[in-house]
């Protein structure tokens, strides 16, 4: 049973309150603030500090001869500082989770979370930052400034269009792996497990139609990365219906995603979209009916991946589908983003990427997919996040596409 979500800016909750008034804390009923308590992470050490010597070479006078070199020949600072080794994690709160706005303090969990992800399943370290700013000039400002310390960023749960036009912005600024993880790791993983589950059919990607529920962050950029992956055909449907070019009242990303989309010139809604379509991918968070899917074309394949609640239950999609997908744990095929971006980032650090391109997101893709192998199922197109060969493979295959493409600074 799902727990009941309160937000934060509308109503102060700490704990059940006693007969004598005094409120109870809520780690004392519920494990997950328990974990919480304190936070999830720290800052530790790597070299010692154990008397005077160490003291003058960790610090005072040891550093400035560190610092002077890095002054006189800036790309030393990759050397010495963690710089090369170190993501920020840039949020402003907007779009957490299936929380909605919630507000920089309340987005920190999340963050920290974010961070031990990057250092366990990549070896990357990351530092959460939380901004008290949403105007898209503020929050570019505001991390161009930050760069400085850091070897990438990694933007997290920024609201559509924004997260866009952030992106972007920081991209042209910088000389550093700019990632928009809800975008893009999204579209990693996708792409890995249909491109396993098509071979598993016996089909090319070329031969597919796909129909995306959902045109934010992760429906545009799932859309964009199947079209580079040489889809035969995508449409994605916002509220309003099928993004097409005969619509009016499109925005300016559903205006270029109207131009490399739907190449069939289907109008209408999800649900007329859905009508021989073979595969059906849901980041919407909205719900299909059973008899839309039962529209679609024999062998399809349902990736609900909207969190708790898919699109499609699997006990549904499984009536029609060959394969099927969700974001959640307990169901097989967990499309988790958890699988693409450590790997990415440990990739693009390891050879000091001025940036993440298309090619190197691809070659992610392609490595994730690989690591099912012979072992290819229905039940299992894409790996567990806790396969061990995962982050390997997805670092060597990113890492050998950033030198491939010119962006490989080493």
């Amino acid at each position: 049973m799902a727990a009941e979500i309160v937000n934060p800016r509308s109503e102060s909750k700490t704990g059940d309150t006693d007969h004598e008034g005094s409120a109870e804390p809520l780690d004392s009923f519920d494990p997950a603030f328990a974990l919480h308590r304190g936070g999830k992470m720290a800052v530790q050490a790597t070299v010692p500090v154990r008397d005077k010597d160490d003291l003058s070479l960790a610090y005072t006078p040891g550093v400035a001869k560190v610092c002077s070199a890095i002054a006189e020949q800036p790309e030393l600072v990759h050397d010495y500082t963690w710089k090369s080794s170190v993501v920020a994690v840039v949020t402003d709160g907007t779009a957490v989770l299936g929380l909605g706005d919630i507000g920089p303090e309340a987005s920190l969990p999340v963050m920290e979370g974010k961070a031990i992800l990057f250092k366990q399943f990549g070896g990357v370290d990351a530092v959460p930052i939380a901004l008290a700013c949403t105007d898209v000039d503020e929050i570019v400002e505001t991390v161009v400034r930050l760069a400085p310390s850091f070897g990438g960023v990694n933007l997290e749960d920024i609201s559509a269009p924004r997260c866009f036009e952030v992106e972007r912005e920081l991209q042209e600024r910088l000389d550093i792996p700019v990632f928009h993880d809800d975008q893009h790791g999204t579209a990693v993983v996708t792409l890995a497990a249909l491109r396993n589950a098509a071979r598993l059919s016996g089909r090319a990607l070329g031969e597919l139609r796909a129909v995306i529920s959902g045109a934010g962050a992760a429906g545009v950029a799932i859309a964009k990365m199947l079209v580079e992956a040489g889809i035969g055909d995508v449409a994605v449907a916002d509220r309003k219906g099928v993004v097409s070019a005969d619509r009016d009242d499109l925005t300016a990303v559903k205006q270029e995603l109207a131009g490399f989309t739907n190449k069939a010139g289907i109008t209408g809604s999800l649900e007329a979209a859905l009508d021989g379509a073979d595969v059906f991918i849901g980041v919407s968070g909205g719900t299909v009916a059973e008899s839309a899917v039962a529209t679609m074309a024999k062998g399809a394949f349902v990736f609900a991946m909207a969190n708790p609640n898919p699109e499609v239950h699997p006990e549904v999609a499984h009536k029609y589908a060959a394969v099927v997908a969700t974001g959640r744990s307990d169901f097989p095929n967990q499309i988790n983003n958890v699988l693409a971006f450590p790997g990415i980032f440990a990739g693009a650090l390891q050879v000091r990427a001025s940036r993440i391109t298309e090619g190197m997101k691809l070659a992610a893709a392609e490595a994730l997919a690989a690591v099912v192998g012979d072992d290819l199922a229905a039940d299992y197109v894409i790996p567990s996040p806790f396969d061990e060969r995962v982050a390997p493979a997805v670092t060597a295959a990113v890492a050998a596409a950033a030198r491939a493409e010119g962006v490989a600074r080493r």
